[in-house]
């Protein structure tokens, strides 16, 4: 597929996202995994480290995962629209690349990282298929209850956990209920925790212990995406449905209503985002108080300031179509399954025990060093590769198991 069959908008911001994402998953890479909910668990809070989170907490966290479940069900559209104009059966193609995008997801979490989100988007893209013919405002209401169930449900374990620390903390608290309050505590991301210890020996060993522990992880795993990573990102991804019917997404309006939207939702958003951080911060980062804020009260914010960076990057693909770095920044999205994947294996060779060995040797600011460098090759490769070839190589793979027969790879 060339470049004229596509839409360089959806693919600029894929390209964007895939980027961003990476800003937040190189703290999974390179740390205990408590650290991507508590910057006091791992990575240091002196003014730099704590900038360089706040920065990200407030700016980028859950706003590119967001950006990628847009584009998800946007992209999930057209697939179905050219499998049909195809004479194929559209479902059938969707479930098909959706049970592979599973198992590519499965051998991704157990093989080589814990972080993997192809598998909740595999869950997910499945049931968004009961909301492909609802239209535009029909899809913005589902995607409004499912926001709402997600929040809610966030709240409620939020304001349990801080129920459970008070009466762990209580004078003359039972043996049991400050055990239950300790391990509570760890799940949110608590510094100094043993799980931190057991987190530092197990990635700064081998493959094969760390794949042992990924694959017993992994039932566990699909538990906690069922209950709480599929209302938001499926809700995401109806909203992605919706902005494609409308024409938003693929820079079909104006650019100075794409300019007003993005301006709107920042004004909205960024804000309470940055007074959480504050609070947060002058909290000397509580553990409930920043998970609260991590997973649940920033939720709604993370909302307005998706489409806020989705409104902006349509105002900079529309205004500068031509420009280099548009034109290389969408072909990191084309190629955004095999930028996600080549992070993955690229990061995991620095910093876990079977390559270089950096895990848990560096703090947050430092990180980001990795974080520009991955972007650079991203930015390089992605496009003299898709100059000679169809697809990426994790693209290819994926089209060529879905459609069950290998698929042309060389541009003539």
């Amino acid at each position: 597929m060339t470049q004229t069959d596509r839409h360089l908008s959806l693919d600029a911001i894929r390209g964007f996202a895939v980027m961003g994402i990476l800003l937040l998953n190189i703290i999974g890479f390179a740390m205990p995994d408590a650290a991507y909910v508590n910057p006091a668990a791992w990575g240091g809070t002196d003014p730099l480290n704590a900038g360089v989170w706040a920065i990200n907490f407030v700016a980028f966290d859950g706003k590119m995962r967001g950006l990628f479940s847009v584009l998800f069900g946007a992209s999930m559209l057209l697939v179905m629209q050219r499998a049909e104009a195809a004479g194929q059966n559209p479902r059938s193609v969707h479930l098909n690349r959706m049970a592979w995008l599973f198992v590519i997801g499965s051998a991704h979490f157990i093989l080589i990282w814990w972080g993997d989100i192809l598998v909740p988007y595999a869950i997910c893209g499945t049931l968004a298929l009961f909301f492909v013919n609802k239209d535009v405002k029909q899809l913005l209401r589902w995607a409004a209850i499912f926001y709402t169930l997600y929040f809610v449900l966030t709240l409620l374990l939020v304001g349990g956990g801080w129920w459970q620390s008070v009466q762990g903390s209580a004078a003359g608290a039972d043996a049991e209920t400050i055990e239950g309050t300790r391990k509570m505590l760890a799940s949110f991301g608590k510094p100094g925790t043993e799980q931190i210890t057991e987190s530092l020996e197990l990635y700064r060993s081998g493959w094969l212990p760390i794949m042992r522990e990924h694959l017993g992880m992994f039932p566990e795993s699909l538990v906690n995406t069922l209950m709480f990573f599929t209302l938001d990102t499926l809700g995401m991804m109806l909203l992605g449905m919706a902005m494609l019917k409308s024409g938003f997404i693929l820079g079909m309006w104006a650019p100075s209503i794409y300019a007003k939207v993005a301006l709107r939702a920042f004004a909205i958003g960024l804000g309470p985002m940055i007074a959480l951080a504050a609070w947060v911060i002058a909290s000397g980062y509580d553990t409930v108080i920043t998970f609260a804020a991590f997973f649940s009260l920033s939720f709604p914010f993370r909302i307005v300031l998706t489409v806020g960076w989705a409104a902006a990057l349509l105002w900079w693909v529309v205004d500068h179509r031509d420009s280099a770095l548009v034109v290389r920044v969408a072909a990191a999205g084309r190629a955004a399954f095999s930028n996600y994947l080549g992070t993955s294996l690229l990061m995991t060779f620095i910093f876990y025990g079977w390559g270089l060995g950096l895990f848990g040797e560096i703090n947050r600011a430092t990180a980001m060093l990795f974080v520009f460098a991955a972007w650079g090759i991203m930015l390089t490769w992605s496009k003299p590769w898709l100059e000679r070839y169809r697809f990426g190589p994790a693209e290819w793979l994926w089209r060529s198991l879905a459609r069950r027969k290998l698929q042309p790879m060389r541009l003539r």
